[in-house]
This record gives structure tokens, sequence and C-alpha cells, in this order.
């Protein structure tokens, strides 16, 4: 039977400042990346973010970005690689006292939006973030874009790594996403979504701007949590998989 993880960034409201629908996200998907307080999220937010999942039976994992609240973590910061590791490390630990004050374990690590794309290309911060949950845990799993460095760091660390694509966002043909600001980067259409990860669990590829198909690999698809269409998304996307005969588990489970 053809497996997948459906994973979900959440846990990014802040404050009085409420987003996304992450209880209705929760009984589609099977793994959830929690915000570290860092681009989004406070104390409040993991904690009750955390039990959720925990009641839920969906995997928790750390999203962890740059310190940004006002640009959501989607814009570069000029970080270090040291700064990367303490940052990481900091938010990797915050969100580790969560889950093990509730109960639960820490299962996988996932940076978010600019962090994620700066590791996925440069050695060195793939490097420090792979370090500091080698540190924190060599049971978990690091999630980062097929072929990038996030994924070879995590190897490197003796740590389990998944590829991961995406549900609601489209590819350009040299394998990139389609930059947001861009017309048509993000599916709003749950049939375009199901239609993506339909073809990518199905004959391992993805369609592209412009026409034709880009061949992908991955363990895990996410669909993001602040999207306007996301409960939609996923509930689409989880319904199609399992009419498919695909089984819908976490990474590393």
């Amino acid at each position: 039977m053809k497996r997948i993880d459906l994973n979900c960034d959440m846990g990014e409201s802040f404050g009085a400042y409420r987003f996304g629908s992450d209880e209705a996200l929760l009984d589609c998907i099977s793994s959830a990346n929690i915000a570290c307080g860092f681009h989004a999220g406070d104390p409040g937010v993991m904690r009750r973010t955390v039990h959720l999942c925990l009641s839920k039976g969906v995997a928790i994992g750390a999203h962890p970005g740059l310190p940004d609240l006002a640009g959501f973590g989607r814009r570069e910061l000029a970080v270090s690689a040291d700064e990367t590791y303490e940052l990481t490390l900091y938010q990797l630990g915050a969100l580790h006292a969560f889950v093990r004050a509730e109960g639960g374990s820490m299962r996988h690590v996932k940076p978010h939006g600019a962090l994620y794309h700066m590791a996925s290309v440069r050695p060195e911060l793939a490097e420090a973030i792979a370090l500091a949950a080698s540190r924190v845990s060599g049971e978990l799993v690091l999630l980062g874009p097929p072929g990038s460095e996030l994924l070879r760091a995590g190897r490197a660390h003796g740590l389990q790594v998944a590829a991961e694509a995406f549900a609601d966002r489209t590819y350009r043909p040299d394998g990139s996403l389609t930059p947001r600001m861009q017309p048509g980067a993000l599916l709003a259409d749950p049939a375009q979504a199901c239609e993506q990860v339909l073809r990518l669990v199905q004959d391992g590829a993805v369609p592209v701007e412009g026409g034709g198909a880009l061949p992908l690999a991955a363990d895990t698809v996410c669909i993001h949590g602040d999207g306007p269409h996301a409960s939609a998304i996923a509930r689409a996307v989880r319904d199609a998989l399992e009419r498919s005969g695909v089984s819908v588990r976490p990474v590393g489970s």
C-alpha cells in the first residue's frame, strides 16, 4: 500500500490575533508543525496546540522560524550559522518542554518560511539546524525539500529525514516553488490540490507552470494552515487519498 504523511503548519496565532482553523485541520492531517514563538505563536498558543494534537492523535513537530513576527518569518535575515543554531535550539527546547509537560513526544522538525528556504541551499545554515535537532533528540525527523542541503545535513548528523512537497503551492520547471508574489503561486481550489497530491503519490511527479511535469519523490505533503482555504483543501486531499487506497501516516512511524 502506498503511504504519505500530511503535515500542516499551525499554532500561528499570537496574543489577541487568531490565524488558521487548527482544530478542523487536525481532523485531516497526520503531522502538525507547531510555531515556536519567533515568527508566530506564543506560550499559550503552543500549549493549547500541543494539547489538541495529543487529543487528536496527530504527530507533533517543531516549526522554528526567524525572529520576525512582523514579517511572519517570510523575510530573509542576515543570520550566521551560530545564530541559526542558537535560535533553532531555543525554539526546539521551548516546544519540547510543552510536549513533555503534556505527556507527549516530539516527532519531527521543519523550519519555517525564509529559514526553510535559506537552509535548503546554504550548507552552513542546514548544518546548524541539523546539529540543533540532533542535540535535542537523535530520534527527530528533519523535513526539507527533496535533494536539499537540509536533508543532506540531517543524514550527516544521524537523523531520519523526510522529503517534503506542497499541496497548495505550484512548482516551476527547475523544481523551485513559484514565488508567492507571482500570480498562480498558491492553489486555492481543493480539486487542484487533490490532483497535484494524487499525481505526486501515484506517479512521482507534479505539474509545473507552463505545462509538463516535474519528477518529484516525497515522504510528506504540506498544507499551509494560514491559508483561507486550508481546511477545505486538507479535507479534500485526505478524502481523495483514502479513496485511492493511500495510507496517511506520520513520518517515522
